[in-house]
């Protein structure tokens, strides 16, 4: 039996966390924008159904954003024991990268949550929103320096490499706004909006399933829907021009996407197979003849190269991995499409919420959005081997001098720490999924601020002033 490899351990006990932290982020970046939009739409209309989702979440949102935090802490270490042969190389540019990430996201996100946490009963409403809105902000400012660190390792510009072998800044500017940047970037967001809507509308699609008149439920499910509806088809166009620009700077990874080992003109688009190295070829392959060349050259015939016209030894490592977890983001795309076309058409047909077997659908795509930004992130990152630095630092050339059994060790700690830990936290928030959204939620920010800030409660839902269907639902999410 071969053991793995000390390189193969760091890989996998960073991909191990990794994947635990990015669930988090990729949760909580989206409903920090959405309890900033919620507590917007009750001061603009005084709803008080508005107020009591804001609250239902918010408590939510806190568990999420304090498991992101905690997850992410032991990748800082990983890169100065697995790894501190990277943080050497490439530390002159990743680390401001991450420095500047923290210098203004994180400081903005941990100075404001206190406010948006406890303070609807102690400062003004405008402050309280304000406080609201830099924290989903900050979330946005996390998501731009990350992913510029990580993009300037796909895409690298803007650096002299020294005599001894260190990436050196020489444009700050070209660094961070690398060719791949404004598309990670767009997609990633994207993706964690959507991922937050696919949550919150299997929340609401189960409380509907219970009591399909339960106004609260009924806002969750219809703004997650029209976020379905809209942003589902964006995330698509965004995707192809986000493949357009890997397809122009890292053939190799996209070659390993697609299943491509020969150039050929007009070439298909494999719906499936199993990529072989060995005998560099697609065992079992089944392919669409034209597509490919079309969505990735916009050209009916053009020419697609294959892995066979790269050095060996620049291909990913692993080519079955990069080539199913492409899929599985692909297909759990068209399934959540889907699922947001479905739901304008029956919300147009005025059935949105008396429709089981669209609410069962939502259900059952509630964790649809972890797995798909979770398979995008192997896809980017697998694809992205034997580099670290694409095309000129090799993985194996980043790896610190810490030792398999040291690895081993910590990453066995990891996994039962992770598991315990995280996985109660998660089954923790899946209790609060199943808890009724009601109004004056307990433990939850009353929402009712002292007097002296000058503000007056919400009008009941009985007592609202604004139009509403025969259900009670907020006009603003028909």
């Amino acid at each position: 039996m071969v053991l793995p490899s000390a390189v193969d351990l760091a890989r996998f006990q960073f991909a191990f966390v990794m994947v635990w932290h990015f669930l988090f982020p990729a949760f909580t970046i989206g409903l920090a924008s959405y309890l900033a939009v919620l507590e917007g739409l009750w001061l603009a209309t005084g709803n008080s159904v508005y107020l009591d989702v804001f609250r239902y979440w918010l408590r939510i949102f806190a568990i999420a954003f304090a498991m992101g935090v905690v997850s992410g802490i032991v990748m800082s270490y990983q890169f100065g024991t697995n790894w501190s042969a990277f943080s050497d190389k490439a530390g002159p540019i990743v680390g401001p990268l991450l420095g500047y990430e923290v210098l203004t996201a994180f400081f903005l996100e941990s100075g404001f949550l206190g406010v948006m946490l406890f303070g609807m009963q102690r400062v003004g409403k405008g402050l309280h929103f304000l406080a609201t809105c830099i924290v989903a902000i900050g979330t946005l400012i996390s998501s731009f320096w990350i992913l510029a660190a990580n993009s300037w390792m796909q895409t690298s510009q803007g650096y002299s490499i020294g005599a001894d072998g260190r990436f050196m800044p020489e444009s700050w500017l070209a660094i961070v706004f690398n060719p791949s940047f404004p598309f990670r970037f767009a997609h990633t967001v994207t993706a964690a909006y959507l991922t937050t809507a696919l949550v919150v509308g299997a929340v609401g699609a189960y409380h509907l399933l219970r009591d399909s008149y339960n106004p609260r439920a009924r806002v969750m499910f219809s703004m997650a829907m029209w976020m379905a509806a809209i942003v589902g088809p964006a995330q698509a166009v965004i995707g192809d021009m986000h493949g357009d620009n890997t397809f122009q700077h890292q053939p190799t990874k996209v070659a390993a996407m697609e299943g491509h080992f020969d150039t050929e003109r007009g070439a298909a688009a494999k719906v499936f197979g199993i990529p072989n190295a060995q005998t560099e070829h697609l065992d079992y392959g089944i392919g669409i003849p034209h597509l490919a060349s079309l969505y990735l050259a916009h050209d009916w015939n053009a020419e697609i190269k294959g892995l066979k016209a790269f050095p060996k030894d620049t291909w990913p490592t692993d080519l079955p991995l990069v080539f199913f977890a492409f899929r599985v983001m692909v297909g759990l795309a068209f399934l959540i499409i889907g699922l947001g076309l479905a739901s304008l058409w029956l919300r147009f047909k005025h059935e949105l919420y008396e429709t089981p077997w669209l609410h069962k659908w939502a259900v059952a795509m509630g964790p649809a959005g972890f797995i798909a930004v979770t398979a995008g992130w192997i896809t980017t990152e697998a694809g992205r081997q034997p580099f670290t630095v694409y095309g000129l630092l090799r993985t194996a050339d980043s790896a610190g001098p810490v030792q398999a059994p040291a690895i081993a060790a910590s990453l066995a700690a990891f996994a039962i720490v992770y598991f315990v830990v995280f996985g109660a936290g998660i089954l923790y928030l899946l209790h609060l999924f199943r808890q009724t959204p009601e109004a004056h939620d307990p433990g939850a920010p009353q929402g009712q601020p002292v007097r002296t800030a000058g503000i007056t409660p919400a009008p009941s839902l009985a007592g609202d002033r604004h139009d509403r269907d025969s259900s009670g639902l907020p006009e603003a999410v028909r």
